[in-house]
């Protein structure tokens, strides 16, 4: 399978239509339904579904939204990979691309590439948002460079370095509900609240261990995946979110306020990178920095 031919099938699913795919890719339509089919018969299955006469949007199979996933990674991956191979060794630029969660640890990275950027302004920080399993799949793939993970590190896997911020857990909620005349959330205050938990927390253990009930005993109202669109739901008098601080502003005119839970529950956490990766000159020039930030705790085994 060529990469040339991925990069094909990818404008005809962008564009919904194999005319204008043609005309963005500067290609006659035989010549590009050529190439397609070719495709689907390498592959032994059917990618897109034409349109009738009356109708000529291209939709993809199930099989072609398979591929139309991981094609975008693989060519991903690939841009990324000539990136660092053509870089000049006088030169260090490049790209430095981070997975996390939503964290006030992301300041570290802020506070990292801020030192770099006076000798190195050519590197430039990409982050991508999600929860763990997000994060560790990215770092799988070969898509990220490093990963900010909650809890212990899988040391058979990865170089870690221990980030020395903790994210404290609490609950996110309307200045005028009742609870906010509360200095910390114990588990009974939730226990018939309506609750909007983080989509990671749902079926985590650790929740349901700290608040003392079971996920089907709790009125789960909504999920989120980002604290930010749970704080418009619990703006809107939703529920009660619960998630880590520092994560919205809820000083000066803000109609919400956080409140930490009792028994106090906080998360450590570290950055993480693959063993044995071989970085390019701007990761390097990234992880030899962090290495220098105060209270940093480098393990690799």
């Amino acid at each position: 399978m060529e990469l040339r031919v991925l990069q094909y099938f990818l404008a005809i699913a962008r564009e919904q239509s194999i005319v204008r795919a043609a005309e963005s890719l500067h290609l006659s339509q035989p010549a590009l339904s050529t190439q397609i089919k070719g495709m689907e018969e390498e592959l032994g299955k059917q990618l897109l579904i034409r349109g009738t006469k009356g109708s000529r949007k291209i939709t993809l199979t199930e099989e072609g939204m398979i591929l139309r996933k991981r094609a975008e990674e693989i060519l991903n991956l690939v841009q990324k990979t000539e990136k660092e191979i053509t870089l000049s060794d006088q030169v260090i630029v490049g790209d430095v691309y981070i997975g996390t969660g939503e964290t006030d640890a992301v300041r570290l990275i802020a506070r990292t590439a801020r030192s770099l950027y006076g000798t190195y302004p050519g590197i430039h920080y990409h982050i991508a948002s999600g929860n763990a399993n997000f994060v560790l799949e990215q770092l799988e793939k070969g898509l990220i460079d490093f990963g900010i993970i909650f809890g212990s590190v899988d040391k058979t896997k990865y170089n870690s370095i221990k980030i020395p911020y903790k994210d404290i857990w609490g609950v996110l909620m309307r200045q005028d509900s009742p609870l906010a005349a509360k200095a910390f959330i114990t588990p009974e205050d939730l226990w018939d609240k309506p609750l909007i938990i983080s989509q990671q927390e749902d079926g985590n253990k650790e929740l349901t261990e700290w608040i003392q009930r079971e996920l089907p005993e709790l009125e789960i109202v909504a999920t989120y995946n980002l604290l930010f669109n749970a704080s418009l739901m619990v703006e809107e008098g939703l529920g009660y979110a619960i998630g880590f601080d520092k994560i919205i502003n809820t000083s000066g005119n803000s109609r919400l306020c956080f409140r930490p839970l009792s028994p106090k529950r906080e998360d450590s956490m570290s950055i993480v990178w693959k063993k044995y990766q071989v970085f390019s000159k701007a990761c390097e020039k990234f992880i030899e920095k962090l290495k220098e930030m105060p209270n940093i705790c480098v393990s690799i085994p």
